[in-house]
């Protein structure tokens, strides 16, 4: 790893010294490197009324990764500034009279071009997500919402993606492929030009008894018939046989994705919710969240995450959204 920016060494000050598992191998300062130099991104905060939320939005910004536009009740937002010790300076706050109107305000905010990136604040997914997929005025587009969990696991060799672990509960084949799709092109924006995605089931053998496995099948064969580009795709695996190359060689599992994966697909939302938290409280390994498949990123934050997840969480959205811009450039000229 190269030597620490000053966004890194903030970072390490303000969360303290990594885990021991993360020692040498602190995926989420990588993420803040790439960010080192670009521009901070306007983002709408939507209903920051907590000290978590309030307080995960200004650390961003004086990482110089956002610049936030608050949306929720004003005099209840600088109450819970003066209670906590959290400078507001000059942030910009729009007055709200509770959630439901501070997630209205904050997607017109993305809509009307004053913001690039929506952030949670302390109101319910749901409620904010309500905002986002409504047909007239929210910031849908051809493709499905889905979330993701970029997670550091210190006993896995790279940054390791999971989904969807929190918006689709029950993910049919054509929302899969919409979920597959949001994750690689997340990826893929993150540097690796070719994931590879593990398409996680019970067993790795093709069956009408758990339908999972004959999802995973059709992801493949969509994935060959060009339906899903960008990446290598394989399941139905198992998680052994998808993390561990050594169970996949035991049981015959001729694969390029075993042992090896970038994205971890799984079938539905139980199933990924309860990995991606046996994975943090057992395993030691941090989750930053996103949402993927509106108009921009959406960053997702919980009261229960540390400050290195919620800045991994806004480093991911940032990124996204200077492709974003990049992208819009080239079509332009």
């Amino acid at each position: 790893m190269t030597a620490a920016s000053p966004a890194m060494s903030t970072l390490s000050e303000s969360a303290g010294a990594p885990a021991s598992g993360h020692a040498g191998t602190d995926k989420y300062a990588v993420l803040l490197a790439r960010c080192a130099g670009l521009p901070p991104i306007p983002t709408a905060v939507a209903h920051p009324c907590d000290a978590s939320s309030l307080s995960g939005a200004l650390e961003a910004a004086a990482l110089g990764l956002i610049v936030p536009i608050l949306v929720g009740p004003a005099a209840r937002i600088r109450q819970v500034a003066a209670e906590h010790g959290l400078a507001l300076g000059d942030t910009a706050i729009i007055d709200a009279p509770h959630s439901h109107a501070s997630a209205q305000l904050a997607v017109a905010a993305v809509r009307n071009g004053d913001a690039e990136l929506l952030m949670k604040g302390s109101l319910h997914t749901d409620e904010l997500l309500h905002e986002v997929t409504a047909a007239a005025s929210g910031l849908r587009t051809g493709r499905r919402l889905s979330h993701v969990f970029a997670m550091d696991v210190p006993s896995y060799h790279k940054p390791l993606f999971i989904t969807d672990a929190a918006v689709n509960i029950f993910p049919t084949l054509n929302d899969k492929a919409d979920i597959c799709r949001n994750a690689i092109d997340l990826v893929r924006v993150l540097g690796i030009d070719r994931p590879k995605v593990a398409i996680l089931s019970a067993v790795e053998t093709v069956t009408d008894k758990i339908p999972s496995t004959i999802d995973a099948a059709a992801l493949c064969t969509m994935s060959r018939r060009g339906q899903i580009n960008g990446a290598l795709l394989d399941g139905p695996l198992a998680f052994d046989n998808a993390i561990s190359r050594e169970a996949a060689v035991t049981k015959g599992i001729d694969s390029e994705v075993a042992g090896d994966p970038d994205i971890l697909l799984v079938p539905d939302l139980e199933a990924g919710n309860m990995l991606a938290k046996q994975l943090t409280f057992l395993a030691g390994a941090e989750a930053a969240g996103i949402v993927l498949g509106a108009r921009v990123p959406i960053i997702l934050t919980s009261r229960a995450d540390s400050v290195r997840a919620r800045i991994g969480s806004c480093a991911i959205a940032v990124l996204l959204a200077h492709a974003r811009r990049s992208a819009e450039a080239a079509v332009s000229v």
